[in-house]
């Protein structure tokens, strides 16, 4: 089993310390993955900055123009209240979201059965036309459209699990029946998207899938979610690659969360979403980094993602389960909203 891992020493270059989004979060990913011995089992690969044509395929020119006009500047930027922008975010995004591109051509080239994206900063909040939540670049989107513009990947699956709606994933595929788009997560919580209803527009109808959350789900919700309904439109929509936004946030030690998720648990979804790409799209399958701020938690989540790529059966999770002695949130009415919306 060959498992490609693309990353950046420069990611540590888009920072502001006292911000939740800082340099230490893939430090610490890095630092794991060294300490637990799984670099030299993976394929290392160093990213690429993303082409301007890529870009455009998901991004305004006015938006891309705005960024270049900030890198040209010496001071920190903020596009709205949470998301910042240094001189040099301009230049790190474009090899965040390039390094997706590259995970996904070692994987549609067989150089490697699946892939790891260790990028930053993260992608699935960014619109066409604005950044925000954190993100610059829509990382995942710009790597669907070259999956499918040069791949010759045609239906593309994204599974978003971090515990913030991807709303700008969802808004620039959602009048687009070639990209499915599922996505679980708290609500209410930032950014305030992604009901039950919202299932695309038009040709799109029906493509994005809504699966907000209350406060408390934990292992069991996920897993009976993941074999009732996401297993059921993956094999619906038939992918040609599955991509992954993997948000350690949905931890139940994540202090920006508020779902009950174990790294156990997050190894058990993650697991079924390896069968789904064996079963559906030969293995094409490409785990990127989204959120996550307990960085033990990110550290352990994505040293257990590497090894869930490898095939090995060891799980590291040092913090255990969630307390759920309060007991656990029904999820049998989410289920059944979603297939009775969704026709499963």
């Amino acid at each position: 089993m060959t498992t490609a891992y693309v990353t950046h020493p420069r990611y540590v270059e888009h920072d502001l310390p006292e911000h939740v989004e800082h340099a230490e979060r893939i430090r610490a990913v890095w630092a794991q993955l060294k300490t637990d011995g799984l670099l030299p089992r993976l394929r290392s690969i160093e990213a690429q900055p993303v082409d301007d044509e890529s870009l455009l395929a998901v991004h305004t020119p006015d938006y891309l123009d705005l960024l270049e006009r900030i890198s040209q500047q010496e001071r920190m930027v903020g596009l709205g209240p949470d998301t910042y922008v240094a001189p040099v975010s301009y230049e790190i995004a474009r090899l965040a979201a390039g390094g997706v591109i590259n995970a996904v051509e070692e994987v549609a080239a067989k150089r490697a059965d699946n892939a790891i994206a260790m990028v930053r900063p993260p992608g699935h909040h960014a619109l066409a036309h604005r950044g925000m939540g954190f993100c610059l670049l829509g990382n995942v989107a710009i790597a669907a459209r070259y999956a499918q513009r040069r791949l010759g990947l045609n239906r593309i699956l994204i599974l978003d699990d971090d515990v913030h709606h991807g709303n700008g994933t969802e808004a620039i595929f959602y009048d687009d029946p070639s990209v499915m788009f599922v996505s679980t997560h708290l609500s209410p919580h930032y950014p305030y998207t992604g009901a039950f209803e919202d299932t695309g527009r038009g040709a799109g109808r029906g493509y994005t899938m809504n699966i907000p959350l209350p406060f408390g789900h934990g292992d069991a919700s996920f897993a009976a979610l993941t074999e009732q309904i996401i297993w059921k439109a993956a094999e619906r929509f038939k992918p040609d690659l599955i991509l992954v936004s993997t948000g350690y946030d949905a931890h139940w030690a994540d202090p920006l969360g508020g779902l009950k998720l174990s790294l156990t648990g997050f190894v058990q979804i993650s697991r079924e979403f390896v069968k789904m790409a064996d079963k559906l799209c030969g293995g094409r399958i490409v785990f990127v980094m989204e959120g996550g701020y307990d960085l033990d938690v990110l550290g352990h989540g994505w040293a257990n993602i590497a090894r869930v790529l490898l095939d090995d059966d060891f799980i590291s999770d040092p913090f255990g389960a969630a307390d759920q002695r309060r007991g656990a949130p029904d999820i049998a009415p989410i289920i059944a909203r979603v297939r009775e919306i969704h026709g499963l």
